[in-house]
């Protein structure tokens, strides 16, 4: 399809000079070029007021973000040939920084591909669409990943509720190869198995991939508390780095019976002790019985999904870190993430101080640390820096 002209109001291109890739529908000249009879995912060339032509992209009139830019070079729009250009420097980025082909190979705007993620499980890819735009080019997509990475399964987690923003159904469907109810992984020396469609993202966390393997470098563990555990990929890590009791803390079931599983693959079945419950109720419980632990690892989901939620997301997180430290030894180490964008670094810092200080604990940051560089941040759009993931020492106040 032919591209359609966008045309910015006055001074609104100066964010995507700068590298941004987004348009938001109040920055365009609905007079000059309206945004009403556009189809989802149309191809556009975004000018600005004066006529600077800024870049090819893609709309979507029913969206806040009502386009995103993909190329800034005029004879290069998004076509079967910059997908498959795209994919492959995203490609040799993990291969330099990878051993094994377990990694997220795709992750949006990070790789000048918004609205497209990949994680790679060996020979299995799991894609994930959530834009018009994108959705247009699957077929180009799919063709693309076959003939780069010769993957002998793909399966599209297009499950997410993201897609219905842009007006887009959810599903999930077999693309290449046999369905698997079962993908099996390798972090760190530990085995897993998620399943292949069901479970959060597209059935693992590679953004704290790195984090994770932390654990190694501090060792020496008796009881570590693993919450918000997900499949265990935490506390399989405190038990290979030497942990002799893993509790993990989960509100699903079945999460549960996966972590359980994946301890028992590894030899872990009796270190590793599964609880099933509210994050905060099971802390609070566990506070009562006076239990303690040297290693809490809290890994929530995001408690600031959007910007007016932040009061009510800061103190959740104040909440939580509180019981952790509760339940912490002196000396013992804190490892505390939020993957909130809305809440910026040193303000997730700030909130873990003011836990310690009502706790009565001191703290001593030893790791301040992010999403893998599979998860790359591009330095012009701060949404794409979302994770944060402090280890922290806890010693009596000071």
């Amino acid at each position: 399809m032919k591209s359609t002209l966008l045309r910015l109001k006055k001074d609104q291109e100066r964010r995507l000079l700068a590298g941004h890739c987004w348009v938001y529908s109040n920055e365009i000249d609905t007079d000059e070029t309206p945004l009403k009879g556009l189809e989802p995912g149309q191809p556009v060339e975004i000018v600005s007021r004066s006529g600077r032509w800024i870049g090819h992209g893609y709309a979507n009139p029913h969206s806040l973000i009502c386009a995103r830019l993909v190329s800034r070079r005029r004879g290069h729009p998004l076509s079967a040939a910059l997908l498959l250009e795209r994919i492959r420097a995203a490609l040799v980025l993990r291969e330099r920084l990878y051993a094994t082909p377990y990694y997220r190979l795709l992750h949006g705007e990070g790789d000048a591909l918004p609205g497209l993620i990949v994680d790679r499980y060996g020979d299995l890819l799991a894609v994930q669409i959530t834009t018009a735009g994108m959705e247009r080019e699957r077929g180009d997509i799919i063709a693309a990943l076959e003939q780069i990475l010769r993957p002998r399964r793909i399966v599209l987690r297009n499950d997410t509720a993201v897609r219905e923003q842009e007006g887009l159904t959810q599903g999930i469907e077999w693309v290449l190869g046999e369905p698997s109810e079962e993908i099996d992984l390798v972090e760190g020396g530990v085995s897993y198995r998620i399943a292949a469609e069901a479970g959060q993202k597209t059935g693992w966390f590679f953004d704290q991939a790195d984090n994770r393997l932390q654990l190694q470098r501090f060792g020496g563990f008796r009881r570590a508390l693993d919450v918000c555990c997900y499949l265990g990929a935490w506390g399989l890590q405190a038990a290979r780095a030497g942990a002799r009791s893993v509790t993990c803390v989960d509100s699903s079931a079945a999460a549960l019976a996966q972590a359980d599983a994946n301890a028992a693959r590894n030899g872990f079945g009796d270190v590793v002790d599964c609880m099933q419950g509210d994050a905060f109720d099971t802390l609070r419980a566990l506070r009562e019985q006076e239990a303690r632990f040297d290693l809490v690892v809290l890994d929530p989901p995001a408690f600031i999904k959007r910007r007016k939620d932040e009061k009510e997301g800061t103190g959740a997180y104040q909440r939580l870190n509180e019981l952790g430290l509760s339940l912490l030894e002196p000396g013992g180490v804190l490892v505390t993430s939020s993957c909130s964008f809305h809440m910026g670094r040193d303000a997730f810092l700030h909130t873990v101080q003011r836990a310690a200080r009502k706790s009565g604990c001191a703290l001593q940051l030893l790791v301040d640390g992010g999403q893998g560089p599979d998860h790359p941040v591009h330095p012009a759009i701060a949404e794409t820096d979302y994770l944060k993931t402090f280890f922290l020492r806890a010693l009596p106040a000071a």
